[in-house]
């Protein structure tokens, strides 16, 4: 669990540093019960971030910045979401498990990029716009609370997309 912090932005941040070490864990990680160990954290570092965000942290800047950036996250997450529900279903053994690690990683990355542009990203927007960052940040730390007490008691819950519908997909021979 990253370390609390004392208003919504830097909790954000320190939670997108935590997750980038969970990477790196997983990039230098030997064997496979530790790579799946590795990814379950990531998994869940993630959802808890995006729970946070969507349901506190997102709404409360609606209107407060520009909104195209604030639907690109939306998006952004749940593309993230679809590839952490594969990896919660698979194991490390399985093809192309470590490959959706790393483009999980790549996709994160430039969310992270795009939140924290220094001066048209989100947080920037956010820093500059009348929102109580620190208020944020306490309803923020509650909800991850319990989001952590819940995955502890219950598992890790199925991701949730808000901006994404699955169409028909059809599965294709695997790739040799």
């Amino acid at each position: 669990m990253p370390p609390k912090a004392k208003d919504a932005v830097a909790m954000l941040k320190a939670e997108h540093r935590a997750v980038e070490d969970l990477f790196e864990a997983f990039e230098a990680a030997k064997t496979q019960p530790k790579q799946k160990t590795l990814a379950m954290q990531i998994c869940a570092e993630l959802i808890i971030h995006a729970t946070i965000e969507e349901e506190i942290f997102y709404p409360a800047l609606r209107g407060k910045i520009d909104d195209d950036t604030l639907d690109e996250a939306y998006v952004e997450h749940d593309g993230a979401k679809l590839l952490i529900s594969q990896l919660m279903a698979g194991k490390p053994a399985e093809p192309f498990y470590a490959a959706k690690v790393t483009v999980l990683a790549d996709e994160i990355k430039h969310h992270v990029k795009e939140e924290e542009m220094s001066r048209e990203g989100m947080f920037a927007q956010a820093t500059a716009a009348d929102v109580d960052l620190v208020a944020l940040g306490e309803q923020m730390a509650a909800r991850r609370a319990e989001l952590e007490a819940m995955i502890k008691k219950e598992g890790l819950p199925t991701p949730v997309s808000r901006t994404l519908s699955v169409p028909e997909l059809i599965i294709g021979e695997p790739v040799a």
